[in-house]
């Protein structure tokens, strides 16, 4: 799979989250504000595996019909079994 630049943008963005948020315990901040960004961060993270599985089944789709491989109808579950295991 390729992963192109806007999703390795996701995870340097979710990197830098952590770090603040690791910075915010140091500075033992607010339970709720760490909270707040360890939620924020955990959504961003589900969002880049959304993106992820998705561009990987268009490109599992487009090379199945090319090749024969797997049905529409495997992909899908594959690409479904792989969000419910993210969660």
């Amino acid at each position: 799979m390729d992963y192109n630049d806007q999703m390795k943008n996701r995870v340097k963005r979710i990197e830098g989250q952590l770090r603040g948020i690791l910075k915010m315990m140091e500075e033992n901040k607010d339970c709720k504000e760490v909270i707040t960004q360890l939620s924020a961060t955990r959504s961003a993270i589900d969002r880049t595996i959304g993106v992820i599985v998705s561009s990987n089944l268009v490109e599992c789709v487009q090379k199945a019909e090319i090749q024969g491989e797997k049905s529409m109808e495997e992909l899908v579950k594959e690409a479904v079994n792989l969000l419910v295991k993210s969660r």
